[in-house]
């Protein structure tokens, strides 16, 4: 499978417009008729246990982010995307391309999300990052409480987003359904720096419908090592 490889972003963020690019998660270069492959985890399955539980874990991504990333690939054959990076993929992506939208949006979502949990994760923001955390929101703990509640406040499925622009204004923002900050028709474009699921595929299975406690445990295994590396490349 692919190494990982953190993003690299070169952006321009204006008045109306903005122009985001980066790299690709892997330098890879994968079979032509496969160009996206669902990534390896760095830990188990259990791993995350008592905070997310095995199962939701295996059906989360072998299931969720497998067909995500298979519809992707099927959704851009024989089209112009179909030799672009995930990341040009989603900067040039038009509200009408549903299928590319939703399954690009999916595999890039899911990879972040996965990336940055971790069984010995760095519990708290250090260095430039919390730096920025601080002259945002106040505080980590306040950043924290405002993150946490704007990802409870997401109506149906999608996802909260701790973006950077290009200077490394930190901001929240969340999306519907798999958007995220790089799509050109968001109402808040940005660099993703972290992002947490709030699709209930990700907790049911261990939390049912108290998506506050999943929040609340998600916290827990977030890597602050690979957020600030992500911060650290702007």
């Amino acid at each position: 499978m692919e190494k990982r490889q953190f993003l690299k972003l070169t952006a321009l963020v204006g008045t109306g417009t903005a122009l985001l690019s980066a790299t690709p998660f892997s330098a890879a270069q994968p079979a032509e008729e496969e160009k996206f492959t669902l990534p390896d985890l760095d830990y188990a399955y259990d791993a995350l246990v008592p905070y997310i539980d095995a199962e939701t874990m295996r059906i989360h991504h072998s299931k969720h982010f497998q067909s995500y990333t298979d519809k992707l690939n099927a959704a851009i054959s024989g089209t112009t995307y179909a030799d672009l990076s995930i990341n040009d993929i989603l900067k040039n992506i038009e509200a009408s391309d549903t299928a590319i939208r939703n399954n690009g949006g999916g595999y890039y979502n899911h990879r972040l999300f996965f990336e940055s949990l971790s069984p010995s994760a760095k519990p708290a923001p250090e260095g430039n990052l919390k730096k920025a955390i601080k002259k945002a929101f106040g505080s980590v703990e306040s950043f924290q409480k405002q993150f946490s509640q704007a990802a409870g406040g997401v109506f149906g499925s999608g996802w909260a987003w701790l973006t950077a622009s290009e200077q490394g204004q930190l901001s929240i923002t969340t999306t519907p359904n798999q958007d995220n900050p790089l799509m050109p028709f968001v109402n808040e474009r940005g660099y993703p720096l972290m992002g947490i699921d709030v699709w209930e595929h990700a907790y049911y299975l261990k939390y049912h419908n108290k998506r506050t406690e999943y929040i609340n445990a998600f916290w827990k295994v977030l890597n602050w090592g690979f957020v600030e590396q992500r911060f650290n490349k702007l």
